[in-house]
């Protein structure tokens, strides 16, 4: 029995085998540690992070959305075709990494146009879970249909919208979610779970409220569904933390985005290893969703008003107030310089644990600074 020790300041669970407490079963598949890797586009969570996480024993997450850009086949013109291929290829490069027990998932977002495609192509990809949010995923179980060994775990920032995707699910399709992701706006990275950024900060949507809160709702439904605690998780007192409010489980994304595995170019990583606290903004993205991300010089001229133009390179959102209105950026293009490493022009989403990286490390380091005996 692998035992999680107390920080020597926290009270809660000491002495007990909090390893006990949160066996994080999925569906059919149960992961070594309660722990998945977040997905994080464009490619920053690619097939290297992910098979290296599985590889370790946690959950690896490959983001779909924006592959096609970091793709061989993309010509610049047939973005959806290639971006479909690109999750199987990618799917099947973090295999061979993870090797045949690893545990792979695809987080794919609701609100992309193409977001049925992404689901189907995960699945025929090989993925073992799908996560799913920006968005209410409330069609996901008739796109995997066919393959019901794929979990299907929903990202929500409330106990409404779980018990509204639940409820609709159960009607429809006669099936329950195999987890829920709760995920805090006040830390998380990226797209945030929130309309605007008052409710960013709302405690009605901290992780301390939140948690607690769905697992009574299940456990009152008498289902026994996992719920994985998301946003400001960095280290054991964190996830001790997270087990306490009822949780069974935690996704973590910051800290590895800039692990020497990770996807992204080393000057993304290293914009990580260099961020202080005042470079860490709140913007308003092109989805019309706030979100958290590093002040580089092109978000700096972005909150000052300016607006950089370029070609939108794919209709990838369904709502996007670039393409419609020339009001923002293409996020896409912003995403994709960020992940090539440029500093200029790159848009860098981030959480707010962003400021305590100070090094780049290695995944298997930091899952056993975290479950280590």
């Amino acid at each position: 029995m692998i035992l999680i020790h107390l920080h020597p300041t926290s009270k809660a669970l000491k002495g007990e085998r909090v390893m006990d407490m949160a066996v994080l079963q999925i569906g059919s598949h149960r992961p070594k540690y309660p722990l998945i890797q977040g997905g994080m586009g464009v490619m920053v969570s690619g097939p290297k992070l992910a098979g290296a996480v599985a590889r370790s024993g946690a959950i690896g997450t490959i983001a779909s959305v924006g592959l096609a850009a970091a793709h061989p086949d993309f010509t610049g013109r047939n973005y959806f075709e290639t971006n479909q291929k690109a999750i199987k290829d990618y799917l099947a490069e973090a295999r061979e990494i993870a090797g045949p027990e690893g545990i792979l998932a695809v987080n794919c977002m609701v609100a992309l146009t193409d977001y049925e495609l992404h689901v189907r192509a995960s699945c025929e990809g090989g993925a073992n879970v799908i996560i799913s949010g920006a968005g209410l995923p409330l069609k996901l179980p008739e796109y995997t249909r066919d393959y019901p060994d794929v979990a299907l775990v929903p990202i929500v920032s409330s106990t409404k919208a779980a018990q509204l995707i639940m409820r609709r699910w159960q009607k429809t399709y006669g099936k329950a979610p195999d987890g829920f992701v709760v995920e805090t706006p006040l830390y998380a990275g990226g797209h945030l779970g929130a309309r605007d950024e008052a409710m960013v900060t709302d405690p009605a949507l901290s992780l301390e409220t939140v948690v607690p809160e769905l697992v009574a709702f299940l456990k009152e439904e008498g289902l026994d569904i996992p719920v994985i605690a998301a946003g400001g998780i960095w280290d054991r007192e964190d996830i001790l933390k997270a087990f306490s409010l009822g949780a069974r489980g935690v996704q973590m994304g910051t800290r590895f985005a800039s692990t020497e595995e990770g996807d992204a170019d080393i000057r993304f990583k290293q914009a990580y290893v260099d961020a202080k606290e005042e470079d860490v903004v709140l913007i308003q993205s092109p989805a019309g969703l706030p979100g958290r991300a590093l002040r580089s010089p092109m978000v700096d001229r972005y909150l000052k008003g300016e607006v950089d133009s370029k070609p939108c390179i794919a209709n990838c959102l369904t709502h996007c107030r670039y393409k419609k209105e020339k009001q923002t950026f293409c996020i896409a293009q912003a995403l994709v310089e960020a992940y090539r490493g440029n500093w200029e022009q790159g848009l860098f989403f981030c959480g707010s644990n962003v400021t305590k990286v100070t090094e780049i490390e290695r995944v298997e380091d930091i899952i056993q600074s975290l479950f280590g005996e």
